[in-house]
Parts: structure tokens; C-alpha cells; sequence
């Protein structure tokens, strides 16, 4: 909890950051991620940062069923789902006319969902929107896949670096390469599954190279396909 707790705080901060320094302009660029705007598409990122203060507010599940892999499962990105998602995140924008509000709500909205997880007991549980009975750490950690990736989105509409945190980084790439985590060796770090099958050396990944390549931010190139068919590593599906 720890750890994953301290990426939702660093890469929240950092967001923050970027908002407010935002002109009018900018929310009306359009993202990776259409139909949305920035503002449609911040609008959506502030209801998943702020999401677990309802949770944690309902009664707890008597047992975890999914984990944050099984988490983004095909059922996420149904059709129906998704225009959901598409047209709630609009509706929503509505509401937060100019960067102030924008950069306010996210701020109120992150910063009231790590003060509820901070005052849980270890082992607490949570039920999503989606009806998954899964453990808060667990939930916690597709929170910091949502503020981080859709921090990938928004820096590539703003024309701007990204701004990844080490800290988010790592947590995603731990996520969406199936456990991944970073090992020292040789000097450099290479990123390794959770049954100990490194993400393979040819490909020179760094994380946020993994993040963007494992959600489809960037696409393969062929050779990269080729690495990981002969390789046979298979990362978490994620829908976006």
C-alpha cells in the first residue's frame, strides 16, 4: 500500500502542477483519445482519481474476486461501457467551465481519495462501479494506471514532454507487463515478470517506453512484434 499509495500522491501532485498552469486554450485541444477534448478528457481522469472516496464510504465485500490485472478485463471496454464512459466524461466537462475549476476539482478530488485511503484499516476491500469485489491496494493501483496513462494522453495533446513519475512508472509497468518489476544487473535495470521472464533485452524498454507500447499509445514496430513472438511474453490487455 505503501508504495502504490505514494505513485497515486506523485503523479497526482504532479498533474496537479500541470493544470494550473493551463490557459483556456488548452482545454479545447483535441486528445488520443476522441471524441475528447482536454477538458473531456481531465474530466474523466478527475472522477477516477476521486472515484474511491464512494467506494470506501459502501459497505466492504466479504472477499476479493478480481485483481488490478483482472481488473481491465474486456467487459470495461464493451460498447456500451465505453459510450458510457465517452458520454459521462462530457457531461461532466460541462460542469468545469475554465482551468481554475478544472484544476481545483482534480485537486479536491485526488487529495479527498488519498485522505479516505489513509484512514483504512490494512486488508480493507472495495467493490468498483462494475460490481468487482477487489482488495483497496489492488483498486488503488488501476488509479494510478488511470492518472499516469491518461497523463501520457494529455502531454501528447499539449505538444508538451512526459511527465511520468518514477514512482507511477513503475507501478504501471509492473501492471501491464504481468508483475514486471525492475532488476538490477550489469549495471542497468531490466524489466522482469513476475514468474522471472524478463521483458525481452532486445527491446531496450525503458518503462515509459513499456507503458506507452503495452497500452498502444506508440505501436510496434515489426521487429519489436518479432521479438516478443519468438520471446512468447504476453503483457496485461489494456483497453485505454
Amino acid at each position: 500500500m505503501d508504495t502504490v499509495r505514494a505513485a497515486f500522491r506523485d503523479e497526482c501532485v504532479r498533474l496537479e502542477e500541470v493544470l494550473r498552469g493551463l490557459d483556456a486554450a488548452d482545454l479545447d485541444r483535441p486528445t488520443p483519445c476522441p471524441p475528447w477534448a482536454v477538458r473531456d478528457l481531465l474530466a474523466h481522469v478527475r472522477t477516477g482519481a476521486g472515484r474511491l472516496v464512494g467506494m470506501l464510504a459502501a459497505p466492504a465485500p466479504e472477499r476479493a474476486e478480481v485483481d488490478a490485472a483482472g481488473y481491465f478485463g474486456s467487459a470495461k471496454f464493451a460498447p456500451d461501457v465505453d459510450r458510457d464512459r465517452v458520454d459521462g466524461a462530457r457531461r461532466e466537462a460541462r460542469e468545469l467551465p475554465g482551468v481554475p475549476e478544472v484544476a481545483e476539482g482534480f485537486a479536491r478530488a485526488w487529495r479527498a481519495a488519498d485522505a479516505a485511503v489513509a484512514e483504512q484499516p490494512p486488508g480493507r476491500l472495495v467493490r468498483t462501479r462494475h460490481g468487482d469485489a477487489m482488495a483497496l491496494t489492488e483498486f488503488l493501483r488501476t488509479r494510478v494506471v488511470e492518472v499516469a496513462v491518461h497523463g501520457l494522453d494529455l502531454a501528447d495533446a499539449l505538444d508538451r514532454p512526459p511527465w511520468l513519475t518514477p514512482t507511477a512508472g513503475q507501478v504501471v509497468a509492473d501492471l501491464l507487463g504481468d508483475g514486471s518489476r525492475s532488476r538490477r544487473g550489469g549495471g542497468r535495470a531490466e524489466l522482469e515478470s513476475s514468474d522471472g521472464r524478463a521483458v525481452p533485452e532486445g527491446l531496450g524498454w525503458d518503462a515509459l517506453t513499456l507503458v506507452r507500447k503495452a497500452t498502444g499509445r506508440v505501436p510496434l514496430t515489426d521487429a519489436e512484434r518479432a521479438v516478443l513472438d519468438r520471446t512468447g511474453f504476453r503483457w496485461l490487455s489494456f483497453g485505454g
